[in-house]
């Protein structure tokens, strides 16, 4: 069985027996059901323990070997820029639009889950701090004055600043040291892949652990909750794909329908697979044949897009983000937003290749902006069935970046 069909069972499952125990309104059948809830706590804590060491790792190691994708001069930059581009319009697009969406849901008032502990101290610090800040102090706090105490306490902005920071001064180190100290990062990250490989395999066990109190103290609202997510995601993804067409026709030159016809196929590979990587030698085939883009640009383009560009995060993690926001009663203000957007930016290229990565490297994130971290579960949960709209939306990316790439080297 795949893993994300044990994750969907363990789903089913936790959210049927849940509503059965509810329904009983047996006190003793309560209590069974809250004792498991500490499994998947400790499961959340091993997500989080890996998470920042990863995201450390991956950002220097991928930053400091851009001195080797100089060697590609012009293309390679342009490559970084328009990929930049698309994620933070993406951004700009979706955080407003599902703002929008979630403000106008009815609220989880009476049937929403209590916060887990420490989220509602920090939830209410957050909230209080959000209406004294000002854009000074906010700048301020970018760069973080001890490094360990950003990463011990999850500030994700100035940590990933100072990760960035490192890389490239890493990157302009001399060639020995260089390949001593990105080796040095790259084994770290591999060996916490490792550890994430781990914990994704109990998956099942603590999706079950968490789901299964809510559903017996909450009864079929989870389920309902569940549904608003798994729509907005799977909606988000589409309308930003769709958005895609008409992006290519102004800024890259391709006609709409040509560029429909020449993605159509590496879009049903994506939807039948849920892989990206599935949909790469179709993508070849009609970045050079349907769009006519020369081999040099697409033997460049479309492989450094399938594996490091993902135009889907920042759909996922602002509808994960809102949604959970929503679901446990917790205001995103406009510090939380800028956080997701930068996030949502900079750190989709950092996302380790393992099933359900993007939603690990939210658990920082989350608990930067006051949300509980337990939400990563119910939202790993239910990836499965939206992660087909959102591979689509990422290989309709992968092809209209490497358009627009084409269209500048052909301009020039």
């Amino acid at each position: 069985m795949k893993e994300a069909d044990r994750v969907l069972l363990a789903l089913g499952v936790a959210l049927a027996g849940g509503m059965v125990i509810g329904a009983t309104d047996n006190a003793a059948l309560l209590r069974a059901a809250d004792a498991i809830a500490p499994l998947g706590t400790l499961w959340v804590n091993a997500i989080r323990m890996t998470v920042i060491p990863l995201v450390v790792s991956l950002i220097i190691t991928g930053v400091a070997s851009a001195a080797d994708v100089k060697s590609t001069g012009r293309i390679g930059a342009r490559t970084l820029v328009v990929f930049i581009a698309l994620l933070t319009a993406t951004a700009a697009i979706i955080i407003p639009l599902v703002g929008v969406l979630f403000a106008t849901l009815p609220s989880t008032q009476g049937v929403r889950p209590p916060l887990p502990a420490g989220a509602a101290e920090a939830a209410s610090q957050l909230a209080a701090g959000g209406q004294v800040q000002t854009a000074g102090s906010f700048l301020v706090s970018l760069i973080p004055a001890n490094p360990v105490a950003a990463a011990a306490s999850g500030a994700m902005m100035p940590l990933v600043l100072f990760a960035l920071l490192l890389a490239i001064a890493i990157a302009q180190s001399p060639t020995r040291e260089r390949e001593t100290l990105v080796g040095v990062f790259r084994a770290l990250a591999d060996a916490m892949l490792r550890i994430v490989r781990w914990v994704v395999l109990a998956a099942p066990i603590g999706v079950f652990a968490l789901v299964l109190p809510l559903a017996a103290h909450l009864g079929a609202s989870v389920a309902g909750a569940i549904g608003v997510y798994i729509l907005a995601y799977s909606l988000g993804s589409v309308v930003i794909a769709l958005l895609l067409y008409p992006t290519v026709a102004v800024f890259g030159g391709v006609p709409i329908r040509q560029f429909a016809r020449a993605v159509l196929p590496s879009q049903l590979i994506a939807f039948s697979s849920s892989s990206s990587v599935a949909s790469l030698p179709a993508l070849i085939e009609s970045a050079e044949r349907g769009l006519g883009i020369p081999n040099r640009v697409s033997g460049f383009v479309v492989p450094l897009a399938v594996s490091t560009f993902k135009i889907g995060g920042p759909v996922s993690w602002t509808i994960g983000a809102f949604f959970i926001g929503w679901f446990y009663g917790v205001p995103l203000h406009a510090r939380e937003l800028a956080t997701i957007a930068f996030a949502a930016v900079f750190l989709s290229f950092a996302a380790p290749g393992v099933p359900r990565g993007a939603f690990i490297m939210l658990t920082p994130l989350f608990v930067a902006i006051g949300l509980p971290a337990e939400g990563i579960g119910i939202l790993i949960a239910v990836d499965a069935i939206p992660d087909t709209f959102a591979t689509v939306l990422n290989v309709t990316g992968d092809l209209a970046a490497t358009a627009l790439v084409a269209h500048r080297e052909r301009n020039d």
